[in-house]
C-alpha cells in the first residue's frame, strides 16, 4: 500500500474478504456496547487472557493506546477489534506494545481477523511503534497463525505460567518488529 494512504483515518479503508463488505475504523466509547460481549466471548473460550472479567470503558480506556484501538465492521455491526496496550511507562519503550484482537463468533475463521491486525500493524508504525508483542495460550492456534500470517515470529514459551480456571497454562510469546520504524 502507497505511504500516503496508510497515513489516513482507518475508516476509509475498506476490504473485501470472503464476499463480505468489512470496514475497519477506530474504535471508541460508542462501539463499546457492541466490543464488551465481543471480549467476553472470548474470555468465554477459555484461550483469551487469564482475566475472566471484561473491565467497564473507563479501565479499558486508560488501559489502551489512544490512537492503535480498532474494529471491524459489517453494514454498521461490529464484529471484531484490536488494540495496543503499552508494555511500559519508561521512555525507552514507547514503540513497545503488547496487541490484543478479538473476534465474534460469526467472525472467526472467516479471514476477517487476519486483515484487522494487518491494519493494527499498520496503525502502530504510524504511531511509531517498532515493536509488537503477543502473549497467546498455546491452545489457541488460530490466533498464533494470524500472528504469524502478519509477520509475528515465535520468540518463546512461558510454560504453566499462570493457572486459570484451577489449570496452569503455557503462554506463547510472539513479537513482529517493524521494518518500517524504529530502524
Amino acid at each position: 500500500m502507497p505511504k500516503n494512504l496508510r497515513q489516513k483515518p482507518a475508516a476509509v479503508r475498506i476490504a473485501v474478504i470472503n464476499l463480505m463488505m468489512m470496514e475497519i475504523q477506530a474504535l471508541t466509547q460508542k462501539h463499546w456496547p457492541e466490543v464488551r460481549p465481543i471480549y467476553q466471548s472470548g474470555i468465554g473460550t477459555g484461550n483469551a487472557h487469564f482475566s475472566l472479567q471484561v473491565p467497564e470503558w473507563d479501565e479499558w480506556d486508560h488501559e489502551h493506546v489512544k490512537n492503535c484501538r480498532l474494529v471491524a465492521t459489517e453494514n454498521g455491526q461490529v464484529l471484531g477489534w484490536a488494540a495496543l496496550t503499552a508494555i511500559s511507562d519508561r521512555c525507552v519503550f514507547a514503540g513497545v506494545a503488547e496487541v490484543s484482537i478479538y473476534m465474534a463468533e460469526q467472525a472467526r475463521g472467516k479471514g476477517m481477523g487476519k486483515q484487522l491486525l494487518a491494519e493494527l500493524v499498520k496503525q502502530s508504525e504510524a504511531d511509531n511503534f517498532w515493536t509488537l508483542e503477543a502473549r497467546i495460550f498455546a491452545e489457541n492456534e488460530a490466533s498464533i497463525h494470524i500472528h504469524q500470517q502478519n509477520g509475528f515470529r515465535i520468540v518463546g514459551r512461558r510454560e504453566r505460567i499462570g493457572k486459570l480456571n484451577g489449570i496452569w497454562r503455557d503462554v506463547v510469546l510472539l513479537e513482529r518488529r517493524s521494518t518500517e520504524t524504529g530502524i
